[in-house]
């Protein structure tokens, strides 16, 4: 049996909030500005051998992520807690391994375990693990988590969906693990807000906006993106990624974390309450066949280029070259932080009320 890899140790999360099963990647020099990565992601380059530059918010817009943060802060408690029952009454409590896709949803996945701990009074291990669009999730991690839990039962986590990519690379993944391991894999992907609708497990299909999304690595435990970049990382190993030692003073991964969850003992009786009345919508794809029909309205050669949804509109805002912005004039108070952004970076803001999300992000083809 070959000995057991060990992740480095990252992250300005509390160990006991998260293990982050990562290699750090530090020491190399991957950031590219946005143009020149655009140019490379469009002829051909995977998105994870390189960078973005972190992106350093103006006054304005951190003033705006806190205000957001303490008008959402209750609405994001409560739809932690109704994904964290569900998760609880899915899998159980004795085996239940608590598994968030870096990066986005590393804090969703510390909120969930901090409601489980406040409710149940039981610690549930909690990770975060590689996923890559067309290259799948970091098997060396699964590995691990089974070397140290043999009877896990993993939940995978992320922060919300978007057209659904990540959701059906999960079930991809999942499959290809499960053909060739005796350890098997539940590809249901457990989520935040799903305004997709791709999966059984959320909190909402609301498409409003979560404050994580707002910001990169300072709200996600100072960690970059993934990377897999076989030129300096071996096959075999955890996929990386970077720890912004050098942006400890802006950092408000905890300060996130500890708002939301300090409305967990208030929302208790909604949680139960909406839980009672949710049924649980099928899974339609909707979001999907509003990302088609804003494709063949638009004229978009390529469906990578559309990217609907409050959080991913913010990160073509924050690490792509945008087109223009979408935006649903009935969600328009919701979006005052991609507004800003907009604005900033000079990019076309335009209405569309065609689409089952509140703003739609569009890449532009370089």
């Amino acid at each position: 049996m070959r000995a057991l890899m060990q992740p480095d140790k990252m992250g300005s999360y509390a160990p006991e909030d998260v293990v982050f099963l990562l290699r750090d990647i530090s020491n190399v020099s991957l950031e590219l500005n946005n143009e020149k990565r655009e140019r490379l992601i469009q002829s051909g380059t995977h998105y994870s051998e390189m960078l973005p530059v972190e992106y350093q918010p103006s006054d304005a817009y951190m003033s705006l992520f806190y205000k957001t943060l303490d008008a959402s802060a209750e609405r994001i408690a409560l739809a932690v807690g109704i994904v964290a029952e569900q998760i609880v009454a899915r899998q159980g409590l004795d085996n239940l391994v608590l598994v968030s896709l870096a990066r986005a949803g590393t804090p969703i996945g510390v909120l969930i375990k901090r409601y489980i701990k406040m409710r149940y009074n039981v610690e549930v291990a909690h990770y975060t693990i590689s996923i890559l669009r067309g290259r799948g999730m970091d098997e060396t991690a699964i590995h691990y988590i089974f070397a140290e839990h043999p009877s896990a039962c993993i939940q995978f986590i992320d922060g919300w969906t978007g057209k659904g990519a990540i959701t059906k690379e999960l079930q991809q993944a999942c499959e290809h693990f499960n053909a060739n391991n005796e350890e098997q894999l539940d590809a249901t992907l457990a989520v935040l807000a799903d305004p997709g609708h791709c999966t059984s497990i959320y909190g909402t299909r609301e498409d409003f906006l979560i404050p994580s999304a707002c910001l990169n690595s300072t709200v996600s435990g100072l960690v970059s993106r993934t990377v897999l970049n076989l030129q300096f990382m071996k096959e075999d190993d955890f996929h990386g990624a970077k720890y912004y030692k050098e942006l400890e003073d802006v950092d408000v991964s905890n300060l996130y974390i500890d708002r939301v969850s300090a409305y967990f003992e208030q929302v208790q009786k909604a949680v139960e309450r909406q839980r009672g009345e949710q049924q649980t919508a099928p899974v339609t794809w909707q979001g999907m066949k509003s990302v088609q029909v804003i494709q063949r309205e638009l004229g978009i050669s390529n469906i990578n280029f559309v990217k609907p949804g409050v959080g991913e509109t913010t990160r073509v805002l924050l690490r792509r070259v945008p087109w223009k912005i979408l935006i649903n004039p009935k969600y328009v108070n919701e979006l005052e932080h991609i507004l800003l952004l907009a604005k900033e970076k000079n990019v076309l803001v335009e209405e569309y009320l065609n689409m089952s999300y509140a703003c739609c992000g569009l890449i532009k083809e370089v």
